[in-house]
């Protein structure tokens, strides 16, 4: 109970900023991104003011990168925001599709001369990030109890590592239709290290590697309509050196430790996220890889594999075949990069070509400005 003076004057301000990610999964950017689009707008103005993670009065790709931030645990809070925001409950919004008019909306509540106890400060409280109001008021009550109505399945194929090599790892999916996923993916620090992200159908910008050293790899992806993946469909790749000889099956799995496993289907139920291990392959064999970033601006990396020790060239050329650049060196068997920076040519469309032996690949890749 706090003891208050007679007569004076007083403002009720709630603050609450922690556990940014209470109640924040890739299901709300799903929702956000159907809002930016255009195709379901979000319906309430507490939603929209969750939905602006950078409080900056409108709802935009920019809340959406804050917010996927902290389901990935890249940052545990909102650098331009509070974990929580405070509507006076008395308040009628003017525009409930624009909360933000007329001078916003009152997070807190005055009191001029006050003379008599008075409870009646009722506040709507507003989870950042949270569209679909799923977070605990009590963020110690535990997640919410969601069943889930079946599986997404990832698969891979299985490998006998030796130490010192370099393998790329392909996560393909099973048929399946789905509107997004998230996951945390662990591996065995002790037998394994992560190089290098291959685009897929999910890009760097899905992936948080702020914990490698806790052994997981963060991944949040959406898309704004139901996708149908192929048997098959490469959804990313992960380039790991073996640190000492084990199975592969044995120092990768998918649960919720950091970022909750969960996936989320064509009517919007939530599935699980399950790992399977195919057939063990035999060592693996020269592989050309999608450059990271792509597209990309100034510079970007190239990584390929060479089975065994010699010359490798790299050869880049643009859309009409004319030779923008080539790189030729010696390498011993493994995986290497090569970081490409000050091309001389108008943006567009590049492609690459690694030739080494008798194993030639090529792929493209996009200049912009």
């Amino acid at each position: 109970e706090l003891a208050l003076n007679a007569g004076g004057e007083y403002t009720v301000t709630p603050m609450v900023d922690e556990d940014a990610d209470n109640g924040v999964t890739t299901y709300d950017l799903v929702l956000i991104t159907r809002h930016i689009l255009g195709g379901d707008l979000l319906d309430s103005p507490y939603q929209m003011i969750a939905a602006d993670a950078n409080k900056s009065g409108t709802v935009t790709t920019l809340d959406m990168v804050d917010i996927r931030k902290v389901i990935l645990q890249i940052v545990d809070n909102f650098p331009n925001n509070t974990s929580w925001r405070f509507v006076d409950a008395d308040h009628v919004f003017a525009q409930p599709q624009n909360p933000w008019s007329n001078g916003g909306f009152p997070e807190v509540i005055n009191y001029n001369n006050l003379t008599a106890d008075d409870l009646a400060a009722d506040f709507v409280g507003v989870k950042i990030g949270d569209v679909n109001g799923t977070a605990q008021a009590n963020s110690q009550a535990g997640a919410e109890d969601r069943n889930a109505t079946g599986s997404l399945l990832l698969q891979l194929d299985d490998r006998e590592l030796q130490a010192g090599q370099t393998y790329e790892l392909t996560f393909t999916a099973r048929e399946a239709a789905v509107i997004g996923y998230q996951f945390t993916l662990n591996f065995d620090t002790e037998a394994l290290e992560l190089l290098d992200v291959v685009d897929g159908l999910a890009n760097a910008e899905n992936f948080g590697l702020t914990l490698l050293e806790q052994g997981a790899i963060t991944t949040s992806w959406n898309e704004a309509s139901v996708r149908s993946l192929r048997e098959g469909e490469e959804l990313f790749g992960l380039v790991f050196q073996a640190k000492s000889d084990a199975t592969l099956s044995n120092l990768l799995w998918i649960d919720s430790r950091y970022t909750a496993a969960e996936a989320y289907g064509a009517d919007s139920e939530r599935l699980d996220v399950q790992l399977t291990f195919g057939e063990v392959l035999a060592t693996p064999q020269f592989a050309l890889y999608q450059n990271t970033p792509n597209p990309f601006r100034q510079q970007t990396v190239i990584g390929f594999y060479l089975p065994e020790a010699g010359q490798a060239s790299l050869t880049i050329t643009d859309a009409t075949g004319k030779v923008v650049k080539v790189i030729t060196g010696e390498y011993s068997s493994g995986y290497h990069q090569i970081r490409i920076n000050d091309l001389e040519v108008p943006t567009g469309v590049l492609y690459y070509q690694l030739q080494s032996g008798n194993y030639t690949a090529t792929r493209k890749m996009v200049l912009m400005n």
